[in-house]
């Protein structure tokens, strides 16, 4: 019997505190450091090209694991490959802290991504195991409001913890709640959940896969270079070499059919990939802006951006209860909607803009992606069988890290192309604010976009 089947009737209480630390700890690390990224940028005099990386040298490596260590945690066991998770994590945020180059902090972010993808593949499909049916949604809605909260809190915290105390105490900051969880796994998490056990691991795909879904999202970050180019269309060949090596695997890390027989499956994973490419560098370039342009202090600027968030995490649970009795995709696809009119109110934003009108508009946006997230997450794991959760878990991951590349490549891609290699100075200020602006325009518009791959995916049809 597996050991999953011995269950306790506190099991998905434990289960759920775990699956909501750890999805507070991970978003809030990652919201503190978008904030505190012109303090690093100062002390190392980094240009905006550079500071840029801090973020997406871990969400290159977050994307590269995730589908491999969500086969690799239903066929050994979902338990240990969190718990390795939140050791890796916890002893790369103590290492960051001794970091003094930018070369040896990106090195510590790669590793830290590393950290993530243990945690991130699996999870989701820890906390679904042993929930019932009926209470999927509640329980995703729970989580992701803690998402949420961790990161309405980081901008907010970062910025007094960076003020105060410097960049590097964020990390410190992180490190006894991850301590705190890892405790909490091994004390009171009693199954192991390897819905898989006994199959075999694809090596060769998982290689396959790493290797090429880096090779696109720093291709795609690299726009419009030469060797950008080169590099997205080896990594686009990759990936067609890697579905057509898994169709042909007797156990492949991704099961094609998920995604070219699923409808449900397949839309609510490309619309999560459209959400998250539309949103993510909001944060990055209003960050920037609140610094750069309105010269607010890494504080000021947190509490601007922590209402965004803070609207997230509010209405999160209620979009969860709401999905377990309405279909997610009408919930999530409404969500979409109000992200889209949330940014194009952020195209009209100005030197003089008054913060009350960023603040409107981010509430709007952070209102949106709370009726998305939740309802879609629900949509994507009831439409698969249970011991797949964990594959299902990680195409999801991969699809919410890749669309935050391909987010901050477009902002990235922009700002060079009004900036070149410049820091942000009084001089060019109204050139940024052009860049900034005609990036929030491609972000609305791939919104827009959304909605319909979110339209379309039919009901879903609730499996056990």
């Amino acid at each position: 019997m597996n050991k999953s089947d011995k269950k306790t009737i506190s099991e998905p209480l434990v289960a759920l505190i775990i699956s909501s630390l750890a999805a507070f700890v991970t978003p809030f690390l990652g919201s503190s450091v978008v904030i505190a990224l012109p303090a690093v940028g100062r002390e190392f005099h980094l240009n905006t090209i550079t500071l840029s990386w801090i973020t997406m040298s871990y969400l290159l490596s977050l994307a590269a694991l995730l589908l491999p260590l969500g086969r690799v945690g239903d066929i050994c066991g979902r338990k240990k490959v969190f718990s390795i998770g939140l050791l890796i994590l916890f002893l790369s945020s103590l290492a960051i802290t001794i970091g003094h180059s930018a070369a040896l902090i990106i090195i510590m972010r790669i590793i830290q991504g590393i950290g993530g993808a243990f945690i991130f593949s699996t999870g989701t499909a820890i906390l679904l195991s042993v929930t019932p049916l009926a209470d999927r949604g509640k329980a995703l809605g729970i989580t992701v409001a803690c998402t949420y909260i961790g990161l309405s809190m980081g901008p907010f915290l970062g910025g007094f913890l960076t003020e105060h105390f410097g960049w590097r105490s964020l990390f410190f900051a992180v490190a006894p709640f991850l301590l705190l969880n890892l405790i909490l796994v091994f004390l009171f998490l009693k199954g192991e959940w390897a819905d898989a056990d006994g199959e075999k691991f694809d090596v060769q795909g998982s290689w396959t896969f790493a290797v090429s879904i880096i090779l696109f999202m720093y291709g795609f970050s690299h726009l419009p270079g030469l060797h950008g180019i080169i590099t997205l269309i080896m990594g686009i060949a990759g990936l067609i070499l890697f579905t057509h090596m898994e169709n042909r695997t007797e156990s492949p890390i991704m099961k094609t059919n998920l995604l070219f027989s699923n409808r449900v499956f397949a839309f609510s994973n490309l619309a999560a990939l459209i959400n998250y490419s539309a949103t993510f560098a909001t944060g990055f370039l209003l960050s920037l802006y609140l610094q750069y342009i309105k010269g607010m202090s890494p504080l000021e600027a947190g509490m601007i951006l922590f209402w965004q968030p803070a609207m997230m995490a509010l209405f999160s649970p209620l979009a969860g209860r709401l999905s377990d009795r309405v279909q997610p995709g009408i919930i999530a696809s409404a969500g979409m909607a109000l992200s889209a009119t949330g940014l194009l109110l952020l195209t009209q934003i100005g030197e003089y803009t008054n913060i009350n009108y960023i603040i409107a508009s981010l509430m709007l946006l952070g209102y949106g992606f709370a009726l998305f997230s939740s309802p879609n997450t629900n949509a994507v794991m009831s439409s698969v069988e249970k011991k797949d959760f964990g594959v299902a878990s990680a195409i999801l991951g991969t699809m919410r890290s890749v669309g935050q590349v391909m987010s901050m490549g477009i902002a990235t891609l922009i700002l060079s192309v009004y900036l070149g290699k410049s820091t942000v100075t009084p001089g060019n200020h109204h050139i940024f604010i052009s860049g900034l602006k005609i990036s929030i325009v491609v972000f609305a518009a791939t919104c827009i976009a959304g909605v319909a791959a979110s339209k379309v995916r039919g009901n879903v049809q609730r499996k056990a």
